[in-house]
């Protein structure tokens, strides 16, 4: 399956997000959360795509399972709005997902956030174009423009670039024609393969030229960006069902902050890259979230629709 390297950069259409996540009250029905047996269970995207390599997620469970005392189970989902999705209805106890999405699921009043990893205070996306474009800022971009963005769950891969070009005077389908590819890999293919003008990716991308990553790939000196965002807020956030047991929640908050950080990084991967190095939040209030709700606005997504 294909890499979700955007867990620091993550996944769906927009109208997809408000109907799925928020389809439906929240029903009680699913195990028993008080059964101290019970598994906990977590709701991801897939991630990683090396046969030969640990699976994230994988090991994830595994090292939960070691810190916790407890069986943990991985619930493979395919985006993120399934994620929020599971969580409101009770199927899983906790989902991690970067910024933007965390703040659209806290903002329905019916979802956790258990721990935020805040963002390092450097920019988040890029928008990148081939060497050999005519391109050379984001002035130079016109109606005609194809931009790419991953994903209209993603923060890396549309809000906080659409939030961008917003503050340079760019407005989308109005100013430059946006495609939403479906992944960072594949915006950074479209671009490479000359069917889009300018790919709207994650930071962490451009890094990885010369490596040989199908994240992206490109060899060193192909691609220069015209622009960079702001820092978010919150890079990333491990969310939970409201009904999560007293004990599995203790739990996990002082597994979560232990498990998911430097030490596991060739394990954990993308896990811990989205992280940014930064402290954990343990149950943060929602106020973090507030710059993500602002740019909502931007991005024409009224946070309200979503509950």
């Amino acid at each position: 399956m294909r890499s979700r390297a955007h867990y620091a950069a993550a996944l769906l259409g927009l109208g997809a997000l408000a109907l799925s996540a928020c389809s439906g009250p929240a029903s009680a029905e699913g195990p028993d959360k008080n059964d101290p047996n019970a598994p906990i269970t977590i709701a991801t995207t897939s991630v990683g795509e090396d046969p030969t390599a640990e699976n994230p997620a994988e090991a994830l469970a595994a090292l939960l399972s070691e810190e916790t005392g407890r069986e943990v189970e991985i619930v493979d989902v395919p985006d993120y709005s399934a994620v929020v999705e599971s969580l409101r209805n009770h199927h899983t106890d906790i989902g991690m997902m970067s910024g933007f999405p965390s703040a659209l699921a806290v903002s329905t009043g019916e979802v956790d956030s258990l721990v935020a990893w805040p963002g390092d205070q450097k920019p988040v996306s890029t928008c990148l174009v081939l060497e050999g474009s005519p391109l050379k800022s984001l002035e130079d971009i016109t109606p005609e423009t194809v931009v790419a963005f991953a994903d209209p769950a993603s923060s890396s891969g549309y809000f906080m670039p659409v939030g961008m070009l917003h503050d340079a005077g760019l407005e989308k389908d109005k100013d430059y024609t946006p495609m939403i590819s479906g992944g960072h890999d594949m915006s950074n293919m479209a671009l490479k393969e000359g069917q889009v003008d300018v790919s709207c990716t994650s930071t962490i991308f451009p890094g990885k030229a010369g490596q040989g990553d199908p994240m992206f790939p490109f060899e060193k000196g192909e691609t220069r960006s015209i622009g960079e965002s702001g820092p978010m807020p919150v890079a990333v956030s491990m969310l939970a069902d409201q009904n999560l047991a007293a004990d599995k929640r203790e739990a996990l908050l002082d597994a979560l902050p232990e498990v998911i950080s430097e030490k596991n990084g060739d394990r954990l991967q993308t896990f811990v890259d989205a992280t940014q190095g930064s402290e954990p939040i343990l149950e943060p209030s929602d106020e973090i979230y507030q710059p993500f709700v602002d740019l909502a606005k931007v991005a024409d997504v009224e946070i309200a629709d979503l509950g």
